[in-house]
């Protein structure tokens, strides 16, 4: 029996499993930047990055008059997200991840397409999205490459004091 499948809008009801999902696709993005910076650095930016990082999403899907979230379900299981926001004439995404259990299916460049149509149909010009250079992040750039963004390199440096 073949899964059934949808992009939805977000509903307050998914919120637990959005953020539950989230934390699980973000760990090897933290892992690698506490590779990346060491430990001193990583403790002072993340001293508890699941905290930080249930509040920020929670937030985020939360915020329904600053940001715009859609869902990707399964079955009836919330499976990934992603969150964006209209600025003028550009959309920026803030958010997206995808449960681990299924990465790799196509489903954050559903969720890239759907909020990309979305803009474009409330009248955005240019879509912006912003990751990592890291290891850790090289899923969520395959996601944004794979429906068109193009790649701007930007170094940002961190020192320990």
């Amino acid at each position: 029996m073949r899964a059934k499948w949808q992009i939805r809008a977000f509903v307050d009801s998914d919120l637990s499993e959005i953020v539950e999902l989230s934390l699980l696709a973000w760990e090897p993005v933290f892992e690698s930047f506490e590779q990346v910076l060491g430990p001193a650095i990583y403790s002072i930016l993340w001293p508890d990055w699941k905290k930080s990082q249930a509040e920020g999403v929670a937030g985020a899907c939360r915020a329904t008059d600053k940001y715009h979230t859609l869902v990707a379900e399964i079955d009836g299981r919330v499976v990934g997200f992603i969150a964006y926001e209209l600025k003028g004439e550009t959309g920026e995404v803030v958010l997206l991840a995808v449960h681990p259990e299924f990465q790799r299916r196509g489903i954050a460049t559903q969720l890239n397409q759907a909020a990309l149509d979305a803009m474009r149909a409330a009248g955005a010009k240019l879509a912006v999205a912003e990751t990592g250079g890291d290891e850790g992040h090289a899923p969520a750039r395959r996601a944004y490459e794979k429906v068109g963004y193009t790649n701007l390199p930007i170094v940002r440096y961190f020192k320990d004091l």
